[in-house]
């Protein structure tokens, strides 16, 4: 059962905190073992530079993870991170940044993950990141 984009953002809405729904992330598409993400520029997550800040890009890794995970179950699951492993290549300035996560291995109790960061309408990477998730319910 595949999962469109706008049931994906209803996924995001739903199940995470309020202040991650605050970061403004939109669900751009979710298919096979893949989702992207936008996290839009404000001048709430920028720092020093206008760089959008590396907390900001974390939390957004690991929420399009989340909903990478929901499309290969055909809805939400609950899962909890159990590792998440950043490289900051680059800066993001000026610009809103896309999310692309995919799952690399789907076992039945553990999920392992890799989300690249870019500057939208840029094609090298700024973040990388690995990420581990326990799956929490069968």
């Amino acid at each position: 059962m595949s999962l469109s984009a706008p049931d994906a953002q209803e996924i995001l809405k739903a199940n995470f905190a309020p202040w991650v729904l605050d970061l403004g992330l939109r669900v751009e598409s979710v298919a096979g073992n893949r989702a992207v993400l936008r996290l839009p520029l404000t001048d709430r997550l920028v720092r020093v530079g206008g760089m959008i800040c590396g907390q900001a890009l974390m939390s957004a890794a690991d929420a399009a993870m989340v909903i990478a995970l929901a499309g290969a179950f055909g809805g939400f699951k609950p899962v909890n991170t159990v590792s998440q492993n950043v490289s900051f290549m680059r800066p993001i300035s000026g610009m809103d940044a896309l999310v692309e996560a995919r799952i690399i291995r789907l076992g039945k109790t553990l999920a392992f993950g890799e989300i690249l960061l870019r500057a939208d309408g840029e094609e090298r990477p700024a973040v990388h990141a690995t990420t581990t998730y326990a799956i929490l319910a069968g």
